[in-house]
């Protein structure tokens, strides 16, 4: 880890260019820009539209762009990104270039790893105006047995066995999702480590995304959740076994449902949920930043093998508008001190391990970024940098 407190690896999203199939759903040119451009401030302090400076409203298939990101990233600390990657089943990707240009040039020259977003896509998954209509299913998330599982791991070997790609324990990193929507995902994980073996490699780091806490319980009978009404905040060691029970590796915990849940209280959250679920966001569900970064973390995050995450900002309206909760009043000076109780979280650990996931480093219509913009400038980055470097 050199001079670094932590390693820290910022998801990336690859929406910033279009495709034609957003073209046909959203309308020609659309991209993730779109809704960042038109959101609205909702609430007095409600800081929107959040505007990019340096990097200007780019578009990722220009390799000058994902070099600039690089040069920010290591500056900041950064030991690489996470390229979500989008992989429906037979062979179907969406977003793929710009991931395929970085292997294929060898540019830049910035650690990577990949985590897939194994979900599927509805017309609701990003633009607000369609909030209205019903919920369909555009490009379905498909699990297809071991031949396709075999012809994916084929997809992405070449990336594995770049070196570029960050491993843990000399195995590259594979970050899942959705890790309990794989049927049998253990027949999965068997068969990529069996596959990876038998190709050089040592394995493969499998990372499956949990939250600590949840308004869900886990059954006993495999990996299917069922509902229960009100939150339980004690289920953090049950979640992450679980997972790693599945044969994951490692956890990369989440703890905003628990942090809404404490800082508004169970009832009161569940009661505008569903109010805003009949009249179509009539309460804007508002958290205070910095309420939410006293509860993030449980005790359970101090395992070896679960990698936190730090999260300097959440606001989906410029997406959905009031149906989604949205923090406000974050600051580069307030996501520090969710950097320092990260950090006390994996200073015990074997440098190895002492992972930090940050979500994200661009998902501008989730609020959810450091990457400069005209209001904080470099101030999210340079406050990462400070508290990362010994």
């Amino acid at each position: 880890m050199n001079n670094k407190k932590a390693r820290v690896i910022a998801f990336y999203l690859p929406q910033f260019h279009p495709i034609p199939e957003n073209d046909k759903w959203w309308g020609k040119g659309f991209t993730e820009w779109t809704n960042v451009a038109k959101a609205k401030p909702l609430f007095k302090g409600h800081l929107q539209p959040r505007i990019p400076a340096d990097l200007g409203f780019y578009d990722l298939r220009m390799s000058e762009v994902r070099e600039a990101q690089a040069n920010l990233a290591r500056e900041a600390g950064i030991e690489g990104f996470c390229y979500w990657h989008y992989w429906f089943g037979n062979g179907k990707m969406l977003l793929e270039r710009p991931f395929k240009e970085v292997l294929e040039s060898g540019s830049p020259n910035f650690p990577f790893c990949l985590g897939w977003a194994n979900h599927s896509w509805t017309n609701k998954t990003w633009d607000k105006a369609k909030r209205f209509t019903p919920t369909g299913i555009l490009q379905e998330q498909k699990y297809l047995g071991e031949e396709d599982y075999t012809n994916h791991f084929y997809y992405v070997l070449n990336a594995f066995k770049d070196k570029r790609y960050i491993r843990v324990d000399d195995k590259p990193v594979f970050v899942v999702f959705a890790p309990l929507a794989i049927p049998n995902v253990k027949i999965f994980i068997d068969l990529w480590n069996s596959l990876a073996i038998k190709n050089g490699l040592k394995g493969i780091h499998f990372v499956g995304i949990v939250g600590n806490s949840s308004t869900r319980s886990i059954r006993n009978n495999g990996s299917r959740l069922s509902y229960s009404l009100l939150s339980n905040n004690k289920v953090a060691k049950e979640r992450y076994n679980h997972i790693i029970g599945l044969g994951f590796d490692a956890v990369n915990s989440r703890g905003q449902h628990r942090a809404e849940m404490l800082t508004k209280g169970s009832i009161k959250r569940i009661l505008i949920r569903f109010v805003n679920e009949k009249f179509d966001g009539l309460i804007v569900d508002k958290y205070k930043y910095k309420d939410i970064i006293k509860h993030l973390y449980v005790e359970e995050d101090k395992w070896e093998n679960v990698y936190p995450t730090i999260i300097p900002n959440y606001d989906r309206s410029p997406r959905i508008g009031k149906k989604h909760n949205i923090w406000y009043g974050s600051t580069p000076k307030l996501f520090g001190e969710n950097i320092v109780d990260a950090l006390k979280l994996v200073e015990n650990k074997n440098d190895e391990h002492k992972l930090i996931f940050l979500k994200s480093w661009n998902e501008w219509a989730e609020t959810n970024f450091v990457e400069p913009d005209i209001v904080f400038g470099k101030g999210y980055l340079e406050i990462l940098a400070s508290k990362l470097f010994k």
